[in-house]
């Protein structure tokens, strides 16, 4: 099978339902809290992509039950500082940089030397920032400049820490408040806002947790030592990649779309608040909450009239995986829009700010970018009837999709490589879009 698709042709009209697979941040964090449980924990429709298999695998090798089935996952766990395995172990977070830096903190308190290793594109990616804060909790790393691989040894005694998270990153706010959890005594970390998924699931356990609310930041408290209840969990579906399906509907004329049990997560959905600026009709039904965390049925309807945009900078976080996607969407606008303070992006698999550029400029779009901006002159009228090759994108999944959202939105006849890339995250990808009658070669 090769390992790239072929498109070229533009998607008809539709008017569909869709079911997207389960949250990934939901899913990692799951499972690596189940294993500090002593009880049975279920899950059911766990995202079965590499990253989360990743996961699985790391906490097997730690010495963790699990058992997989059609229909749910069970972890039996070990609690706090329970792990089991021999000195020198070796875990492959791939490309996963949630888990990497995230079971980093669970493993303050071990016992024995565990070396960290990753894929080409997570070993380019920065670890000081987990590093740094972790060490001061008493744990001893060796690394190459803060790359992977990584070695960790742990301490008998983790301290309490103040620790200042300025990056806007929940994988470093985690991972310190995954640390704190073997201390005896309570952590303070003044976070600039991110993802809240990790303070949503303690606050579900019960477990000492205090989170204060501040205009730019929160103060989160968090005490150590507590025993970890079972997580039995339903996950939702993930919004980055109902992201793909939004975005492809606003920019298919006459098309209608509705995506079931979405996680609307008020610290994930900057792409809706800033598609809604650009004229996208959005709207939120069946709204519920569930173990913290908010879920609704989303309707998208497709856009005649795409206005730019100067996006605030404080959706940054809340979309900071979808600005690939945004940039499509304001290369159809008519009018000039300009996105900012996105140094974070080319911290990802790859250097997303770089490569949303390079997709532009295949489609035919102007713009001027800077280490930690864009400028996109938008084409309302935009038609591509030309060739267009996609490939050496490290194999990032988020610049495989949303050239794949590309080639149906603006026409044009594309070849992009690295298909497998979707396994990452979203294995139903080419599926999901199948579903709505694309023809994909």
């Amino acid at each position: 099978m090769p390992n790239f698709v072929k498109i070229r042709n533009k998607i008809n009209k539709f008017n569909k339902n869709l079911i997207i697979d389960g949250d990934k941040s939901l899913s990692i964090r799951w499972a690596l809290l189940s294993s500090q449980s002593l009880k049975k924990c279920r899950s059911s429709n766990l995202l079965l992509s590499e990253d989360v298999i990743n996961t699985l695998n790391c906490l097997k090798k730690l010495g963790v039950k699990i058992k997989i089935s059609k229909s749910f996952c069970e972890i039996i766990g070990l609690g706090l500082n329970g792990f089991k395995y021999k000195n020198n172990l070796i875990l492959n977070a791939g490309n996963s940089g949630t888990l990497g830096r995230l079971i980093l903190g669970l493993l303050v308190h071990s016992k024995n030397k565990i070396r960290l290793k990753g894929d080409k594109s997570l070993s380019k990616r920065d670890f000081l920032r987990v590093i740094k804060p972790l060490e001061k909790f008493g744990a001893k790393f060796k690394s190459n400049y803060g790359k992977l691989p990584i070695e960790i040894k742990g301490t008998n005694y983790p301290k309490t820490i103040r620790y200042y998270e300025n990056k806007g990153s929940a994988q470093c706010k985690s991972a310190v408040m995954f640390a704190a959890l073997n201390t005896h005594g309570e952590t303070i970390i003044k976070a600039k806002k991110s993802r809240d998924h990790s303070e949503l699931l303690f606050n579900h356990l019960k477990l000492p947790i205090k989170v204060i609310k501040k205009k730019k930041y929160d103060i989160i408290k968090v005490k150590g030592k507590h025993k970890i209840p079972a997580l039995n969990y339903k996950i939702p579906s993930d919004i980055s990649s109902a992201a793909f399906f939004i975005v492809l509907t606003a920019l298919t004329k006459n098309s209608k779309l509705k995506i079931k049990n979405v996680n609307i997560n008020p610290s994930r959905i900057g792409i809706l608040y800033i598609l809604k600026l650009m004229g996208i009709k959005i709207s939120k039904i069946n709204i519920r909450n569930y173990k913290g965390e908010r879920i609704a049925d989303l309707i998208i309807k497709s856009s005649n009239k795409i206005k730019p945009i100067n996006c605030p900078s404080k959706f940054n976080s809340s979309a900071i995986d979808e600005f690939l996607l945004l940039f499509l969407v304001a290369a159809r606008a008519k009018g000039i829009s300009y996105f900012k303070d996105l140094s974070e992006l080319n911290q990802k698999e790859s250097p997303r700010l770089k490569w949303g550029s390079k997709i532009l400029n295949k489609i035919g779009i102007k713009n001027i970018v800077t280490k930690s901006s864009i400028k996109i002159y938008g084409n309302p009228n935009l038609i591509i009837d030309k060739k267009i090759i996609i490939k050496n994108f490290l194999k990032d999944h988020r610049v495989f999709m949303t050239s794949v959202i590309a080639a149906l939105s603006f026409g044009g006849e594309w070849q992009i490589f690295d298909k497998s890339s979707i396994n990452t995250s979203f294995p139903s990808f080419l599926k999901k879009v199948d579903q709505l009658g694309a023809d994909l070669g």
